[in-house]
């Protein structure tokens, strides 16, 4: 029976199939990495960028590394087969030769690559912006993991089955130390005056591709930007918001727990300059 939201194709290992061996250890422990990325025009966006956090998640979890020429021809591949498309990349340490937690280094590593189609956004969304609200999950704090698009997401599961309206577009998550961090699937850039802020993510979080592509060019228009601890109190105050994902891009935001905000000049900077990018696909 199709199921909604199926992939239109599913590769393991450059292969045609639909199953991984039962001992693979990205299903026993999240052990393994993911991107997803954005393709328009038959291309993936920010591949170079994607391949580059792929091979330092690689390097900081001891993981079997693929070749990024094998990776970058196998997404083109498969991004070239629609004019809009999703292809997430999913790399596991692979097959468990061993009981346990223990990794024996003879291991060899899974790839599993899939396509999705990509319906169109509602232009307003990036107009008027999304409503979002608070999560009540804390997320754990481990700078050994920080940064990285591991496999294990069960925190952003259980976040994510907080809420069942559709009016609400995401929750944006504090630590267990009570730091802003991020949204279920997005980061966040708070506007204070004109000058930009986004969580630091040395303790948890993902840094994602859109955000780093917004940290470059905010630098390049000359707007202030840091990396920084913030808390509910710098959320209350700020005026403008917004999120970003490979996916949305830069998307306002309208209210947050139903207190109204307002899409600013920094923000509407920002969605111009990427919006070449965007159209285009822009490989970094």
């Amino acid at each position: 029976m199709p199921v909604d939201g199926a992939p239109q194709e599913l590769l393991v290992d450059g292969i045609e199939r639909d199953s991984v061996p039962a001992l693979d250890r990205g299903l026993h422990y999240g052990d393994g990495l993911f991107e997803t990325l954005a393709c328009v025009g038959g291309r993936a966006r920010f591949l170079s960028l994607h391949l580059a956090r792929l091979a330092l998640g690689c390097e900081r979890l001891g993981l079997p590394a693929p070749a990024p020429e094998e990776l970058r021809q196998e997404i083109r591949r498969l991004a070239a087969r629609s004019e809009r498309g999703i292809v997430k990349l999913i790399l596991t340490r692979g097959a468990a030769r061993a009981r346990g937690y223990r990794t024996t280094g003879t291991e060899k590593a899974t790839r599993i690559t899939l396509r999705y189609r990509w319906e169109p956004d509602d232009p307003q969304l990036a107009l008027e912006g999304v409503r979002v609200r608070t999560a009540r999950l804390r997320l754990g704090e481990n700078p050994a993991l920080a940064g990285l698009k591991h496999c294990n997401r069960l925190e952003q599961v259980l976040a994510r089955r907080e809420w069942s309206d559709p009016a609400i577009a995401e929750a944006l998550m504090f630590s267990s130390t009570d730091h802003l961090i991020s949204g279920t699937m997005s980061n966040v850039f708070l506007v204070a005056g004109a000058k930009l802020r986004t969580p630091r993510l040395d303790r948890c979080g993902v840094a994602g591709i859109m955000r780093s592509v917004v940290l470059r060019e905010a630098a390049a228009a000359g707007i202030a930007a840091e990396e920084a601890l913030l808390e509910a109190s710098d959320l209350a105050r700020a005026p403008e918001l917004f999120l970003t994902s490979a996916l949305i891009g830069v998307r306002p935001v309208r209210s947050v727990d139903g207190e109204c905000r307002s899409p600013g000049a920094v923000t509407r900077e920002l969605q111009s300059r990427l919006a070449p990018l965007l159209a285009a696909s822009a490989d970094a």
